[in-house]
């Protein structure tokens, strides 16, 4: 199993920035891809940016494209999403996930959320 912690979140006004962090533990070697997901009051779980375990192109929705920069340290075992010139419409839980694969199965695992508000 793979546990996430997701830190970083809070409040902060329009055009500011804020990085959140997600730390992995347990079977961290089995992790294949990790990304951020956001849910907005009232609306489903949606996607942000992902990056590969093995590197390569990072991916992200079109709304943050240019804003937010996902990274990682793997030393750390951290997953990081710089987010700038935030906009009230990013106010949402961030997910932290990460894909794995273990003995020829896919796990998907979830941190408990961090909220992020912007304020106008």
């Amino acid at each position: 199993q793979v546990q996430l912690v997701e830190s970083g979140g809070g409040l902060v006004q329009a055009g500011g920035s804020l990085r959140l962090s997600c730390a992995t533990s347990g079977r961290t070697g089995t992790i294949t891809g990790m990304g951020w997901y956001r849910q907005a009051p009232g609306k489903e779980r949606d996607f942000v940016a992902a990056i590969r375990g093995s590197g390569g192109r990072p991916s992200y929705t079109d709304s943050v494209k240019g804003r937010f920069t996902i990274s990682r340290d793997t030393a750390k075992n951290t997953v990081y999403l710089q987010m700038n010139s935030l906009k009230p419409e990013d106010t949402a839980i961030y997910y932290c996930n990460a894909k794995t694969t273990d003995w020829g199965f896919a796990y998907d695992y979830w941190g408990q959320g961090t909220q992020v508000t912007v304020s106008s």
